[in-house]
């Protein structure tokens, strides 16, 4: 009878110091939660602001370049437009050179095979 009283005192004893040892690691396991929870809110506000600037920078940064590209083409346009005419202007002006002296050949050509038919 001692040692079953014994048994059950010490099973009991085993259960309640279970359970209590359980409700320690439940309030360790919830102060983690928390603490990881707490964590995790302050990185991804500090993300979050850290992106809206970068995404400010980049679109500045994208409209700064897009304007600077613009501008270069708009010069680089210009000065193709000028450089096409003056490339025209020197065509034309050879070609015609060519002509009067196509042209002109082509008159003494003639006064010579009449000349040499008559």
């Amino acid at each position: 009878m001692k040692r079953t009283l014994s048994i059950s005192l010490l099973s009991a004893l085993l259960a309640l110091s279970s359970v209590a040892w359980a409700q320690d690691v439940k309030s360790d396991v919830d102060t983690a939660a928390k603490d990881t929870g707490h964590a995790t809110k302050k990185a991804a506000t500090k993300t979050a602001a850290a992106t809206k600037d970068a995404s400010v920078k980049t679109a500045d940064t994208s409209e700064t370049a897009a304007k600077r590209t613009g501008h270069a083409t708009k010069e680089g346009a210009v000065k193709t437009g000028d450089t096409t005419e003056h490339a025209a202007k020197k065509t034309g002006s050879a070609i015609k050179k060519g002509v009067k002296k196509t042209g002109a050949g082509t008159k003494k050509g003639v006064t010579k095979t009449a000349d040499a038919v008559k």
